[in-house]
């Protein structure tokens, strides 16, 4: 006869740490800086807002960066939010970034689920099942 898990007892990892950037006008003012902010926008789960050099606005979902050795051989890569096929925009005609889309996973990790859980159990719910949201 097996045991039932006690989920108390389990061994747990901790996972990944997501800053709250929706909203956030991310500082260029430096190279490292602009590198800095791409790459959390690469790692971030909603749209971003490119402001250009020449001051046109690019805003999609940041699918892909390549980093080369100069601003000019860098590019990020992206699904513009009107739709139209992928974009690329290199480093260096970027002036500015801003974190626009909402977080679609802000809130969403493993620690809320089981909070959620324990409160729908606590509540005498019985058959807890977690559905997801739409995206839209």
């Amino acid at each position: 006869m097996t045991q039932p898990v006690n989920p108390d007892e389990l061994e747990v990892a901790s996972g990944a740490v997501h800053e709250r950037l929706e909203g956030l006008v991310w500082q260029t003012a430096t190279e490292a800086e602009l590198r800095e902010g791409l790459e959390k926008a690469f790692d971030y789960r909603g749209d971003v807002t490119l402001t250009l050099k020449d001051g046109t606005l690019v805003e999609g979902y940041v699918f892909d960066r390549r980093p080369g050795d100069t601003m000019a051989a860098s590019v990020v890569r992206l699904y513009p939010k009107q739709g139209g096929g992928k974009v690329s925009v290199a480093f260096a005609d970027i002036a500015g970034l801003t974190f626009t889309g909402r977080d679609t996973a802000a809130g969403k990790g493993w620690e809320a689920w089981v909070k959620q859980y324990w409160e729908k159990k606590a509540a005498g719910e019985t058959h807890i099942e977690r559905t997801p949201e739409r995206l839209d």
